[in-house]
């Protein structure tokens, strides 16, 4: 069996799934992929950026199994000015609610963009309000629960407009659109996701 590997830049309100689900948008309307081949993870419906798809399943293995913790970059814009001691919180950990119960997150790098990072137009736009900054942080975290970022973000105050998965080792979106696939070798991913 041939394997694939693809990274593309999932967009905006479209399911990380290729089955049909009502009448939402799935990766199967943007990408053209071999049948066998499957996202490794997901992004929620109204997150976008980042996604590996390939048919190579210890390469998903190593992925998804918590105990091969990995690097993976969030670029999260927040309502309001995100301020020094919530940044401090989210670097240590702090508590959310994972399947009902409370869950004490890693400790994560977070950077706080001192200009807009460029970034792809989103359709539609975050509701912007005027008397209200909407800064951009970067997030990388070594875990990946679901909706983990949204979480964070709102339990020190600061909920998620916009969510854009950049990178994971060091894949990432530069030069990607929304809608965008690249075709990489086997070699070519597990360097950049390994080494």
């Amino acid at each position: 069996m041939a394997l694939n590997y693809f990274i593309i830049y999932k967009p905006y309100e479209v399911l990380s799934q290729f089955s049909k689900e009502g009448s939402k948008a799935v990766l199967g309307d943007y990408f053209d992929v071999p049948r066998d081949v499957y996202p490794v993870g997901r992004l929620d419906f109204d997150s976008e950026g980042l996604l590996i798809l390939t048919n190579d399943k210890s390469l998903n293995h190593r992925l998804l199994n918590p105990q091969f913790a990995h690097n993976r970059t969030y670029w999260v814009q927040v309502d309001g000015a995100i301020t020094p001691e919530a940044v401090q919180k989210l670097r240590k950990g702090v508590d959310i609610k994972v399947d009902g119960k409370t869950h004490h997150t890693r400790p994560a790098i977070v950077e706080v963009f001192e200009e807009e990072p460029f970034v792809p137009e989103r359709n539609p736009p975050i509701r912007v309000r005027k008397s209200i900054p909407a800064p951009w942080i970067a997030l990388t975290l070594k875990e990946g629960k679901n909706r983990q970022v949204r979480k964070m973000t709102a339990a020190v105050g600061f909920p998620t407009l916009r969510l854009i998965r950049y990178s994971i080792g060091k894949l990432t979106i530069d030069s990607l659109q929304p809608g965008d696939i690249v075709e990489l070798s086997q070699a070519s991913i597990y360097e950049a996701l390994f080494k």
